[in-house]
């Protein structure tokens, strides 16, 4: 034998051997992430919109992915049954009241159900049942309803900058009072006015307890305070 072609032979060999070791790790991962070499159990849901949910998408139960989605196929007009392929090792935490959701990775990620933690007391699911499940939110909602948030936030401050525009131009009562000094002087005058008023009340009231017509009357009030007081002390 020619020792080219003993050469070429061996390469061919090592290419062979080489691409099937690449097919069958190739065939163990995606197997694992298809749960095809785990014992699974079969779910299924109902939605009115899967929100651009794929098979093969994951399915997640407490942060953890435990299975895959098997099967989307439309029933109707407003409904999608999805069929999903779950561990089973985890069928004893999935109760019959447990519902599934459709979430995304992130924002903008890839979609997938996430199956929510059902009550203890609730039974537990068997092969081939079928959960409630909550519709998804759409991203064009959300958008639309940011959308109109901004617009009224832009509506309320080109409002809000109309009104203090007025106020610096002195229109309506709340611009006269910070424009007009002389208003702002009469202000001042009329705190003044009740600030001398209130002292001289004081004044006055201390000259009534001077008063020999009224002294009897103050001393009295003084003495029902003293002894009201000194009641509280006795109840401490």
């Amino acid at each position: 034998m020619e020792p080219n072609k003993e050469g070429f032979k061996i390469r061919l060999g090592i290419f062979i051997i080489a691409g099937l070791v690449l097919f069958i790790a190739a065939i163990f991962i995606i197997g694992k992430q298809k749960n095809l070499f785990d014992p699974v159990f079969k779910l299924s849901t109902k939605f009115k919109n899967v929100s651009g949910l794929q098979v093969g998408s994951a399915i997640r139960f407490s942060g953890i992915n435990i299975g895959t989605v098997d099967n989307i196929e439309i029933i109707n007009d407003s409904t999608v049954s999805v069929t999903m392929l779950i561990k089973k090792s985890v069928q004893k935490f999935i109760h019959s009241d447990s519902q599934a959701g459709i979430g995304s990775e992130g924002i903008i990620g890839d979609k997938l159900i996430v199956i929510s933690q059902g009550s203890s007391k609730a039974k537990l699911l068997n092969d081939g049942q079928s959960i409630s499940s909550t519709e998804p939110i759409e991203t064009d909602a959300i958008m639309s309803s940011l959308k109109t948030t901004a617009d009224n936030a832009a509506i309320a401050t080109s409002e809000i900058n109309l009104i203090l525009g007025k106020i610096n131009r002195g229109d309506g009562t709340l611009g006269r009072l910070i424009q007009d000094k002389s208003m702002a002087n009469n202000i001042d005058k009329t705190l003044i006015n009740l600030k001398n008023s209130s002292k001289g009340l004081n004044e006055n009231m201390e000259a009534a307890k001077h008063n020999f017509l009224l002294r009897g009357y103050f001393k009295k009030k003084e003495k029902a305070e003293a002894k009201k007081k000194e009641e509280l002390n006795k109840k401490k």
